[in-house]
């Protein structure tokens, strides 16, 4: 009887094992959170040095201010954004900051080199210790180029999107070094294999303007992937330059070399 119901048991957590593995090739992938958070508490112990008992008597007496508003509890989630006073001294006030920048040829898409100039290193004007890039172009690729302390935002800019996720659109002006064929356009529509990664790019648009001239609208980054585009079907990029990502489209009016920060429109669409 006992060796009936250990078989039992055992083809009972068996049957349960292989349909919860089932079950979990329908589920949808797990996402990163929308927001880096950290308690109240950790953060001033870890940060500001506080003992927890200290932290929790100051919350007994409101001294702790969080965005402007008294914070009672210990376990407030706070962000690298939160702005925090305790005992009316700020603890915390960094704000989210965003730039482009009209990336020359021959820097670095970088925050320091030992070498090569980066591209850090043209925001002259600014404090530059917590930047970090956007979407990084190769050293001889002009154009746009983001810059932000805002990792949250800069992932959801940048991270490559599963197939059944909207991706966003990065555009490019392409110089050849020979003619683009007539088939070159519908190549690119039904993706290019790159055999190093076991990958297909996502259907692109190619718009011809003159013989060697053209814009390629693409939608993932992947390494020097407009030029491996064309090396495919033949051809050959002398010249490329990144003129929008998503819709922020580079300023016509911002010089090579130049930087400015994006407006609210530019930031909030992503």
């Amino acid at each position: 009887m006992q060796i009936q119901q250990d078989l039992l048991r055992f083809l009972y957590l068996n049957c349960f094992k292989r349909l919860f593995r089932q079950l979990l090739k329908f589920l949808p992938p797990p996402t990163q959170q929308d927001e880096i958070t950290m308690r109240l508490d950790r953060f001033l112990c870890k940060q500001a040095d506080y003992s927890r008992k200290t932290v929790l008597a100051l919350l007994s007496q409101q001294q702790i201010r969080v965005d402007g508003e008294v914070v009672l509890h210990r376990d407030h989630a706070v962000t690298d954004f939160s702005h925090i006073e305790v005992q009316g001294k700020t603890i915390q006030n960094t704000s989210a900051r965003y730039y482009m920048l009209n990336k020359p040829a021959g820097i670095l898409s970088a925050t320091t080199d030992p070498v090569h100039p980066t591209a850090l290193s043209l925001l002259t004007s600014i404090d530059t210790t917590d930047l970090h890039i956007a979407g990084r172009l190769d050293r001889a690729t002009t154009g746009l180029l983001i810059v932000t302390n805002d990792g949250k935002w800069s992932r959801k800019l940048t991270a490559l999107k599963s197939i059944e996720e909207p991706a966003i659109p990065k555009v490019y002006l392409v110089e050849t070094a020979y003619g683009i064929s007539p088939t070159t356009a519908q190549r690119f529509k039904e993706g290019i294999y790159f055999k190093t990664e076991n990958f297909t790019t996502r259907p692109a648009q190619l718009e011809i303007i003159t013989e060697k001239l053209s814009r390629l609208t693409i939608y993932e980054g992947r390494y020097h992937q407009v030029k491996r585009m064309f090396a495919a079907v033949g051809n050959r990029v002398v010249d490329l330059h990144r003129e929008k990502i998503g819709k922020i489209l580079l300023d016509p009016n911002l010089k090579l070399g130049a930087f400015r920060a994006l407006t609210l429109h530019e930031i909030y669409w992503v």
